[in-house]
């Protein structure tokens, strides 16, 4: 079994005439759609507005912003996501985006401008129920993490020389701020890969690695629940190789070299 999982041999589904792996690469695109955007969507959200609040820490800005990122992310994903579909996709009201898939029927015969636009199309309801919580902890973590290092001497040392707030806060505080961000993107990002896109691809039948590791376990097809979670663990290790190596360019203190004490 292990010599076999080395080479991603994982036999056929027990429920499906076709190999385990195969069934995994074509559910693969629509995790990866999901869990790439989302995390890019976030991080991009997250980043500038907790950074944002810590320059602005105690103002009206910071009050209102805390009270918005609180609320969506009391919000519970799977909810808004059926909102979205009542309101927009088709329910009561407007019939502005497609209610399932990651493409068109059509999407072959589309030029790739056209197959760009109805790929984003049919991603926006998703991507908007997912980004709505996802942003939350890291807003308040980069604020927090930058309030840390604003307050150090080294800034008020910075600042002594007669450097301007925005040298000080992108030159001497950002990559000191980032470390404990980047720490949190292996987890994130397996996250809105995984676990969290499994109740918006049931809502929104888009037929992703999350959908098809429940049903696997539901219908106990054991071949595809153990391979989802050998692809998910070297997955995770991969990615947490990616951010030591990330810790290293970002501050030149950190590096991997034996220290004889």
């Amino acid at each position: 079994m292990i010599w076999n999982y080395a080479r991603f041999d994982f036999g056929e589904s027990y429920f499906r005439d076709i190999s385990v792996i195969d069934l995994i690469l074509e559910k693969m695109p629509v995790s990866i759609s999901l869990g790439l955007w989302i995390t890019l969507i976030s991080y991009g959200i997250s980043i500038p507005l907790g950074i944002r609040k810590a320059v602005k820490d105690g103002s009206a800005f910071d009050v209102w912003t805390s009270g918005v990122v609180i609320v969506a992310y009391a919000i519970p994903g799977f909810l808004f996501a059926i909102l979205l579909m009542v309101l927009f996709a088709g329910g009561s009201f407007f019939d502005w985006f497609p209610l399932r898939g990651l493409t068109s029927d059509n999407w072959e015969s589309l030029s790739w401008p056209a197959r760009i636009l109805d790929y984003f199309w049919h991603l926006a309801l998703p991507l908007t129920a997912m980004v709505l919580s996802a942003f939350a902890t890291t807003t308040l973590l980069t604020k927090n993490s930058f309030l840390d290092e604003i307050r150090k001497q080294y800034v008020v040392t910075a600042r002594a020389k007669g450097l301007s707030d925005r040298q000080v806060l992108y030159g001497h505080v950002f990559r000191n701020a980032m470390l404990i961000i980047i720490a949190g993107f292996p987890g994130a990002f397996i996250s809105a890969f995984f676990t969290g896109s499994l109740l918006i691809e049931s809502i929104f039948s888009l037929d992703g690695l999350g959908l098809l590791g429940f049903r696997s376990v539901i219908d106990r097809d054991y071949p595809v629940v153990f391979a989802n979670l050998y692809i998910f663990s070297l997955m995770g290790l991969f990615i947490s190789l990616i951010s030591d190596v990330t810790y290293t360019l970002i501050d030149p203190r950190i590096d991997f070299e034996r220290r004889d004490v």
